[in-house]
């Protein structure tokens, strides 16, 4: 369902997920007005289950959204359903403009809008993607432990994520496909862990029953695998911060493109806030969500800041004498 949308809140949050849901639940439980316009698109959708979160391990997706709205919801907080087209500076803070022609303004922003995930293009991979295709040890390793785990090689981090899974399994497999192959330093670390090494490119995935049944090299060899890890290209989803000057810039990883923050969110444009994997590519549900709602807290506190400068200038002008009173008391 989606709330009817005002004219003007005192924050706007583009992103329905866990950062952008905590943000709002912290900004709405300090009363103030605040509305999550959300493009129904999260990163996780295709997982069965969120790991690694305390109290909430192994709940779907789809269910622990669905309980972050309620919680929004209970304490005043707007949740529309939308796509932000454009976003803008003007007098009193920032607009926005959806992609259906509606337009909203704000005093602060918080950008949550995430990340998409630039996978390798290799049939059959994607239709996997979150299921035997996985990115995250930490997110999927337990789900995968004792398996035959193949990494595809990809970016400057997959030997790193190699060594990563063979934390959980003892048969992990090593495929350099496209990329260079591993430096005699890499190679040492990798045989030291009983890690097998293929070289030659990845053609496609062998798909028995439903399930990732191994790896089909351009030669037509197949490695038997039970579930693939791979390195995607991730690139924050944020184009419509251009108007603001707000563009992103390489991952300090080189993992991919994130807005750059301090680490309270703040971003170099006055007003605007990040948090979640728009930031920091590397996040899992409950860092994003506590990302979300410690820039909550600044931005919360940057409106009381301002709330009382207008205050104080209020005050000063109803106490200072006008001319006609004062020439009369003379």
């Amino acid at each position: 369902m989606t709330d009817q949308l005002r004219n003007s809140y005192d924050v706007m949050v583009f992103g329905g997920g866990a950062a952008g849901l905590s943000g709002a639940l912290t900004l709405a439980r300090a009363r103030r007005s605040v509305v999550v316009i959300d493009a129904g698109a999260p990163r996780n959708a295709p997982a069965a289950g969120v790991h690694g979160l305390l109290a909430r391990e192994g709940i779907r997706p789809a269910e622990l959204l669905e309980r972050g709205r309620a919680e929004v919801r209970h304490y005043g907080g707007h949740l529309v359903a939308g796509e932000v087209a454009t976003a803008g500076r003007e007098a009193e803070g920032f607009t926005a403009a959806l992609a259906d022609g509606r337009t909203v303004r704000a005093r602060r922003l918080l950008v949550a809008t995430g990340l998409a995930d630039e996978l390798p293009d290799i049939p059959g991979l994607r239709a996997r993607w979150g299921r035997d295709v996985l990115h995250c040890p930490y997110c999927h390793g337990w789900e995968v432990r004792d398996q035959a785990i193949g990494v595809l090689a990809g970016g400057p981090m997959a030997v790193h994520r190699a060594l990563l899974f063979r934390q959980w399994s003892a048969d992990v497999t090593f495929f350099s496909h496209t990329m260079p192959p591993p430096t005699d330093e890499e190679a040492e670390q990798l045989a030291a862990r009983g890690i097998s090494v293929v070289e030659g490119e990845v053609a496609s995935l062998e798909i028995v029953e439903d399930r990732l049944a191994g790896v089909r090299l351009s030669d037509g060899t197949v490695v038997s695998r039970e579930a693939l890890a791979v390195s995607p290209r991730m690139a924050a989803r944020a184009g419509f911060l251009a108007a603001l000057g707000l563009r992103p810039a390489e991952h300090p990883s080189g993992a991919g493109e994130h807005i750059p923050s301090d680490a309270t969110g703040r971003t170099e444009v006055p007003g605007v806030w990040v948090a979640g994997n728009v930031t920091d590519l590397l996040a899992q549900v409950g860092a994003a969500a506590a990302a979300g709602a410690a820039a909550a807290a600044q931005i919360n506190a940057d409106l009381v800041a301002e709330d009382t400068r207008q205050a104080v200038d209020a005050y000063r002008a109803r106490s200072r004498p006008s001319p006609e009173r004062g020439s009369a008391d003379w």
